[in-house]
């Protein structure tokens, strides 16, 4: 595979999906600790409190991340570590825990690439407001300035903001994330501010005098209609920009997608009620590097429902899909890569989360084997190969996940890791099958 010499082979993971410890070292609560915490909300009554008890043993995961040979790894930062009441007030022993991890990283020749915000806001901001309160966007930038203050000396790699379109929609418009809201104005409201919280921090990382690299990383949709007629291509259009460009083009054409504006007009709320000026300018400061996390393809079809598509969850019942029922499309990967470098100005690019839910088990030998990861991966390494010998400029590729984890309201049930985590024994690692074959693929650049 023609990959760079310098690619970037990685795993990712985030704060409140592996870290526990939510009670320690003067971490503050986040809105997931409440969420999770609120009877029915997560699958099993499932909580973050212990997760992959990765702060306390990080650094035998950093062992493992380098007998894998990751030449990066993306984490999170959790802004309640660092700021337990959503203010100004640093926490040193949380801002430790984040200084040990990077200089270990480093010691092991694998390059931090710290995410700012991965979904666990302080539970005061949520209090005063949240995203919904245009001055949690100041205090995100506080945040952000403090992290390139004490580490952006030795992380090369940072990552604003995690799916904007997730927090917005799953946490603010559907209530199936935390905070749980079901308001669509709200929605509009925290899309916005949510990127400009990226335009802000960007501005500040460029004051800071730092010369590493930063960017945003949005969950897109390579999207398709479900039959070839008019009003199904119409929906296709309506949903790329409900899901795709009404984060791309305030982000890299500097204005919000004037039909998307009248759909969610038509449902009575207004996308620009919390814009004032000279906020899409700052949301449209220029980043280094968009980070992209695809997962399965959208099928669309047009419907009176709501804003006038309906995604259809089985649309080829001759796909194979994932233990959760998602689609296995690597080709929407190379559509979507392909998409960005025709439509959008010229900006290089990092695969930031891809993978695959499997209930795996361990076997009578001790061992986890998981053929379909495999296969899975091998088929989106392929996509990707194709996209950058059609001229995309893709500089590296995280798998998700480094580990078994906290899958949000989902609980523990999906198992998205390289690395299996034995929850009922006292949190050991094994590396699965994939894990082994994906470290092949880094020694090989490609060739694995």
């Amino acid at each position: 595979m023609p990959f760079p010499p310098d690619f970037l082979w990685g795993a990712a993971t985030s704060s409140y999906q592996i870290e526990g410890a939510v009670n320690e070292d003067g971490r503050g609560q986040s809105i997931w600790d409440t969420f999770s915490h609120t009877l029915g909300k997560v699958e099993h009554g499932d909580t973050g409190d212990v997760a992959d008890d990765h702060y306390h043993r990080w650094a035998d995961d950093v062992a493992l991340m380098a007998d894998l040979g990751l030449r990066a790894y993306r984490f999170s930062i959790a802004w309640p570590r660092l700021f337990p009441e959503g203010g100004t007030t640093l926490n040193e022993r949380g801002l430790a825990f984040y200084d040990r991890l990077v200089d270990r990283l480093l010691e092991r020749g694998i390059r931090p690439a710290a995410t700012l915000f991965h979904w666990d806001l302080p539970q005061a901001l949520q209090d005063r407001g949240g995203w919904v309160n245009r001055d949690t966007v100041e205090a995100f930038a506080h945040h952000a300035n403090t992290c390139f203050e004490k580490l952006g000396d030795r992380v090369p790699i940072w990552i604003t903001q995690n799916e904007p379109w997730v927090i917005a929609v799953l946490g603010y418009l559907r209530g199936i994330h935390a905070p749980g809201h079901e308001n669509l104005q709200e929605m509009l409201d925290v899309s916005h501010h949510l990127l400009l919280s990226h335009g802000r921090a960007v501005q500040a990382y460029r004051s800071s005098g730092r010369n590493g690299q930063i960017g945003i990383t949005l969950n897109l949709f390579a999207t398709y209609p479900k039959t070839d007629t008019d009003a199904d291509r119409a929906a296709v259009i309506g949903s790329d920009g409900y899901t795709n460009r009404r984060f791309l083009d305030p982000l890299f054409l500097g204005t919000y997608p004037d039909d998307t504006r009248a759909v969610f007009a038509a449902a009575g709320a207004d996308a620009l009620a919390a814009v004032r000026d000279g906020d899409l300018a700052t949301i449209a400061t220029p980043s280094d590097f968009l980070g992209v996390n695809y997962y399965n393809r959208r099928v669309v079809s047009a419907s009176d429902e709501e804003f006038g598509w309906k995604v259809e969850p089985a649309a080829d019942p001759g796909i194979n899909t994932s233990d959760l029922g998602w689609e296995i499309t690597p080709w929407g990967l190379y559509d979507l890569l392909t998409r960005l470098k025709r439509d959008y100005p010229p900006l290089p690019l990092y695969v930031t989360e891809n993978g695959i839910s499997l209930d795996d088990r361990i076997g009578p030998d001790g061992a986890v084997d998981d053929p379909r990861r495999i296969e899975y991966l091998r088929a989106h390494f392929e996509a990707t190969e194709r996209a950058i010998a059609d001229g995309v400029d893709l500089r590296g590729y995280f798998v998700w996940s480094l580990l078994d984890n906290f899958e949000w309201a989902m609980g523990y049930g999906p198992r998205f890791g390289l690395v299996y985590v034995d929850y009922a024994n006292d949190q050991r690692r094994i590396p699965k099958a994939s894990a082994h074959w994906y470290a092949d693929v880094i020694r090989s650049n490609g060739r694995g």
